[in-house]
């Protein structure tokens, strides 16, 4: 419960810098690491049908997708400051971060 306790404040934190950062820059000039291409490209391959704009919370949770999502973060290591560290993650890309509509992945 510690960790993932430091995990969501971290999140958090990140988050909100990072809300700052789109908000303001338009996305597609926006690189938020050096390898953000490489990650989406390997995103999209191993994430291949997975639908991000209302997400499913199995599809980050369950133990089934706990096994794709652990290979996938450890392909970053060395690669991405804290490859490891959970996100928090809006469920319904077209509705605001509530309580309701957020999920720490």
């Amino acid at each position: 419960p510690r960790v993932e306790l430091a995990w969501a404040m971290k999140a958090h934190q990140h988050a909100q810098v990072y809300f700052n950062l789109i908000s303001s820059v338009d996305p597609k000039f926006l690189k938020l690491t050096k390898v953000d291409d490489q990650i989406y490209s390997e995103f999209r391959r191993t994430f291949r049908d997975l639908k991000i704009d209302v997400l499913d919370p199995e599809d980050l949770k369950s133990e089934a997708a706990k096994e794709k999502w652990r290979p996938f973060c450890l392909g970053f290591e060395g690669l991405v400051e804290d490859f490891n560290y959970g996100t928090l993650l809006r469920l319904d890309c077209h509705k605001d971060y509530t309580e309701e509509n957020t999920i720490f992945g």
